[in-house]
């Protein structure tokens, strides 16, 4: 009876150690492509990523006209991504004399603070990625080491001299997608970020057009490698891998230039290998998104402090809410949501100041404890003293929702 008992037990474990795949997530960053031109050519390779996920509608620049708007420049894009909040908080609002606020932890800080130890790596054509926005080394980062670094191209003019139409810069791509799909099929870090620079060029220079079109297509074989580099790896070491293809802003309408607020500057998409909840379907994702759904997807635990602090919740996954506003009357304030789980608690908390700016913590006041279910909130500014700007936060068991008021 004991060998059929211990028999049967050495099953059921060898079933769950069979089932527990080893979760790992590669994030590439294609500079400056806007949605329809990525429809238009049916770049092979993102339609066969998105075969068994899904290609949809993204949006960058914040909100416009509000106090979230944020440049559609490269570096704020990156930014954003890493961080999952916009340019207010992460500030960062350009490509030069960047100055990001770490308080607000990036994908790698996050990784890096785990409990069970997690590779990183990042490949990128431009170095400040790593130094600037990521921050390696730093104290604000908690000396934050990434494990795999392939970068450094745009510094080295020996191996890399200027070229015609700037095609130093793509020969920086093939160098960094060849190293990609390289450490990924031999190393597998458990969350890698991939930086392809020349597109963002062409475009600058010719605009819409055949050029432009080219090296889209150029790219789209550099993604590939890495794509393959995947597959290799779930197919031979039967890891679940998510993979993420995104670009950091759109284009003005003659396709030159970006930066500003207009339809095509915000219109940015996104592709994953990975099934994607309703919101995500209905064109409702952002590239502050991306954050919690890595976080998400890799099971990374994220302290409240940083949580309630994104922007962004995940495109995985069943949401319970969503879709917060806020509007005011009088010195009340109303908080309206969307609620897909009724049932789910939720936690109301309010600040009326913003300590996280400097301190990295914030002393939030509980007002409400409810289900999600009531879709709205109302709250007398009185009740916390006077202020000209007060926070808020909708906390669920997976989400947490915020906004801003400012007087």
């Amino acid at each position: 009876m004991l060998k059929k008992v211990f028999f049967f037990l050495l099953v059921v474990f060898s079933c769950f150690g069979l089932s527990a795949k080893d979760k790992k997530a590669v994030i590439i960053i294609v500079d400056g492509i806007p949605k329809d031109v990525i429809e238009r050519l049916h770049v092979p390779v993102i339609y066969d990523i998105a075969r068994t996920g899904a290609f949809g509608a993204s949006y960058v620049g914040g909100e416009t006209g509000m106090y979230n708007e944020t440049p559609t420049i490269s570096a704020v894009g990156y930014n954003t991504m890493l961080t999952g909040v916009w340019a207010n908080k992460h500030n960062v609002f350009g490509n030069s004399n960047l100055s990001p606020n770490y308080n607000y932890w990036s994908l790698f800080r996050i990784a890096k603070e785990q409990k069970r130890p997690l590779m990183t790596g990042i490949f990128s054509s431009w170095t400040d990625n790593r130094t600037v926005l990521i921050g390696e080394g730093k104290n604000e980062t908690a000396n934050l080491q990434i494990d795999y670094v392939r970068d450094g191209y745009d510094h080295d003019s020996v191996n890399y001299p200027k070229k015609e139409k700037d095609l130093q810069i793509f020969d920086y791509d093939e160098r960094t997608s060849t190293e990609a799909a390289k450490c990924i099929r031999e190393n597998a870090p458990d969350l890698s970020w991939v930086y392809l620079w020349y597109t963002d060029d062409a475009s600058h220079m010719y605009g819409n057009g055949s050029y432009f079109d080219e090296y889209i297509l150029k790219a789209g074989e550099q993604i590939a490698r890495i794509w393959q580099a995947v597959q290799y790896r779930q197919k031979n070491f039967g890891e679940d891998w998510m993979i993420i293809v995104t670009t950091d802003h759109g284009r003005t309408i003659d396709g030159h230039n970006h930066g500003g607020q207009s339809a095509r500057e915000r219109a940015t998409w996104i592709a994953t290998n990975q099934k994607v909840n309703k919101r995500f379907r209905e064109g409702k994702a952002a590239m502050v998104d991306i954050n919690p759904t890595v976080c998400e997807f890799l099971g990374m635990e994220v302290p409240d402090q940083v949580r309630w602090e994104r922007d962004g919740i995940p495109f995985i996954g069943k949401t319970e809410i969503h879709d917060l506003v806020l509007s005011t009357y009088d010195r009340e304030v109303i908080l309206r949501w969307t609620a897909d789980k009724k049932n789910a608690p939720v936690k109301i908390y309010a600040a009326p100041c913003d300590e996280y700016k400097t301190s990295g913590k914030e002393n939030w006041i509980l007002l409400a404890d409810l289900n999600a279910g009531a879709e709205e909130f109302r709250y007398d500014l009185d009740k916390i003293g006077q202020s000209n700007f007060y926070k808020f936060v909708v906390v669920s068991q997976h989400e947490s929702l915020n906004r801003w008021l400012v007087l």
